[in-house]
């Protein structure tokens, strides 16, 4: 049985909530008996046509074009999947939903999944933010099941488009693991940091993330710590240009650029405190990643992140600078922190397993 992906920019290890996402489920889904191919885009991955942990994965031809790269890409792995022998196409995302009923028109069942209304974030102009809001409708109403990763999410879908039959099935994460200590040491060194002497904040450098506005309340805490900012952004532009140059103005703010593998795992993990200042979120991985690594955190009060239920002291109002220092200053220096009573529901073996069972109802099939 065939399930292909599209949605995504691809996998392994594409910066992105879809992104990780597709990298920890579909290996897990391939263990449980499913053939899995994942098409990504090609600005994003240097394969033609690979592998990873069982998964199939194929690039397809996109433009690295904000507006279009995702409907673009999206309707050529649609069509591609008349002759592909899938069962099941899962799409993933609201942009991409807009090649729904397309799929449906050519035969095809397919799985949605909704991973947040990227229509309020920031970046998008009126024309992108309506279209995207019809891909949301179009994917909603002709997906055979829908998926939603927050009760936010879903009681969106229910009052908005009234469909009441969708699957809440949050996103998850890894428990983390001891990395070799000479990795540690050098990853550190590399950017002339310590073990637990400095604070992260991990993302795409795009305008709803508010990165800006974590540079400003750390020039306000006068820390004497390092601020490290994971992360860059796919498509340069004003805002992501005038963020690395504030960066760069501003004592103690390490710019890391993309990393991933191990490099991302030794300066996520071995940080003092995370920092999520988002505007917007679906269900952030990279907080309950900040949380597998049993880190403080201080993160903004959207819903998205006050769904994860952390103490009142997490959170700080959205796009207050003030209090976004004071957070800081105040949870720097916290120690490492259990998190194990929150993540016991984000397992992924968990999540895979209700996936398959969207697939089985897809397909008619019913198994326990």
């Amino acid at each position: 049985m065939k399930v292909t992906v599209l949605g995504t920019r691809g996998i392994p290890d594409v910066l992105g909530g879809v992104e990780t996402h597709c990298q920890h489920l579909y290996p897990l889904i391939v263990e449980q008996g499913f053939e899995v191919e994942v098409i990504a885009r090609s600005p994003y991955v240097s394969y033609k046509a690979a592998s990873y942990k069982g998964v199939k994965t194929k690039a397809l031809w996109a433009p690295k074009k904000t507006s279009l790269e995702a409907i673009v890409h999206s309707t050529i792995a649609a069509a591609s999947t008349l002759t592909d022998g899938s069962n099941v196409v899962h799409v993933h995302a609201i942009g991409p939903g807009l090649v729904v009923p397309l799929l449906r028109l050519m035969g095809k069942k397919v799985v949605f999944t909704h991973h947040g209304p990227d229509y309020q974030r920031e970046k998008w102009g009126r024309l992108a933010k309506i279209v995207l809001k019809l891909g949301e409708r179009l994917a909603v109403k002709y997906a055979n099941e829908v998926i939603v990763i927050s009760e936010v999410i879903n009681d969106l879908i229910k009052q908005s488009y009234q469909r009441d039959d969708a699957k809440l099935i949050y996103n998850g994460v890894n428990s983390a693991k001891a990395l070799p200590s000479d990795v540690v040491q050098s990853t550190l060194e590399r950017y002339q940091l310590s073990a637990r002497g400095y604070m992260v904040a991990v993302g795409r450098f795009v305008e709803e993330k508010g990165f800006h506005d974590l540079i400003q309340a750390y020039k306000k805490s006068k820390l004497d710590m390092p601020l490290v900012l994971i992360g860059d952004t796919d498509h340069e532009s004003d805002y992501s240009h005038a963020l690395k140059q504030a960066a760069k103005e501003t004592p103690g703010v390490i710019l890391t650029g993309f990393l991933k593998g191990e490099a991302l795992q030794v300066v996520f993990s071995q940080a003092k405190l995370f920092v999520m200042p988002s505007y917007h979120e679906g269900l952030p991985i990279a907080l309950l990643e900040a949380m597998s690594y049993s880190l403080p955190v201080v993160v903004s009060d959207i819903a998205p992140n006050c769904a994860v239920e952390l103490g009142s002291d997490c959170y700080f109002s959205v796009k207050n600078i003030d209090e976004l220092s004071q957070a800081i200053q105040q949870r720097c220096v916290m120690p490492r922190q259990d998190y194990q009573h929150f993540l016991a529901r984000y397992d992924w073996h968990k999540i895979a397993h209700q996936t398959v069972g969207v697939y089985n109802k897809t397909l008619g099939i019913e198994r326990d």
